[in-house]
């Protein structure tokens, strides 16, 4: 019997509420944050703050030392930023790195039930806990920027003009992620009622319930004023086609009990 790697339970991502919905298999985690465009990203400004910050941030997992490791194997998490930004400047004064959370939710499916209460969405969501450090050497950062642009569109790194010149070297900076843990959780489904409303024909013969799938989806590419590519290349159109295909498939399969 294969066993999946999981990110051990600790007392900050161990899942409370709904608990059979928690996952702690890695390759869920990191396939709902890889699938998320953008990523929330909070940590501690500063001792005498009482807020803490969120951002929205793109990032992607990966393993530079080991290249080759699939999405179901332990991965760093890249962030990418502005060089002076606050906490690019907070994660460099740092010995041991910026305690941080990464935040990404997918939103599958309204669900729509007997009464207000019982209301929900279809969703996968997943939360990592780790230490963030600028990454030193161009050769990761290059290896990190590849990763962001691909996530962005897959295969686009390779069909822009490449590598980054010195000035985008220098004002980009790449935070890894060392995660020291996560979680997800998933829910799908129909609606779930209460036996005493679903025995009310009064209520159950006038009031709808049942799952709007949600999932997106990218129009048609539009050149920008300066384009002087004709067609849109075909790396783009396959992208755009096979993610509309896969993101609804995976609303409708949502809908289903698991």
């Amino acid at each position: 019997m294969v066993r999946n790697l999981e990110y051990p339970k600790k007392p900050q991502n161990t899942v409370k509420r709904y608990d059979g919905r928690g996952t702690y298999d890695l390759g869920a985690i990191h396939s709902i944050i890889n699938t998320t465009s953008v990523l929330h990203v909070s940590f501690a400004p500063s001792p005498d703050q009482p807020f803490p910050a969120i951002l929205p941030m793109i990032g992607v997992m990966g393993s530079f030392e080991y290249p080759s490791s699939g999405i179901d194997e332990p991965l760093d998490c890249y962030l990418h930023g502005y060089v002076s930004s606050r906490i690019m400047r907070l994660a460099r004064a740092s010995d041991k790195g910026l305690p941080l959370c990464v935040a990404a939710t997918k939103v599958d499916g309204l669900v729509l039930s007997l009464t207000p209460n019982s209301h929900s969405y279809n969703y996968r969501s997943a939360v990592l806990q780790g230490y963030a450090k600028p990454v030193e050497t161009d050769e990761e950062k290059l290896y990190a920027m590849r990763l962001i642009t691909n996530k962005v569109v897959d295969g686009r790194w390779e069909n822009t003009r490449i590598p980054p010149d010195n000035v985008e070297m220098t004002s980009t900076t790449i935070l890894r992620v060392k995660v020291e843990t996560g979680s997800g959780k998933i829910r799908q489904g129909g609606p779930h009622d209460e036996a005493k409303d679903e025995k009310r024909d009064d209520v159950t013969e006038k009031v709808w319930t049942g799952v709007v799938p949600v999932y997106e989806a990218f129009d048609t590419p539009i050149p920008s004023t300066t384009n002087k590519v004709k067609q849109v290349p075909s790396y783009l159109d396959a992208y755009v086609s096979q993610t509309n295909k896969e993101n609804r498939q995976a609303a409708l399969d949502a809908v289903n009990e698991p």
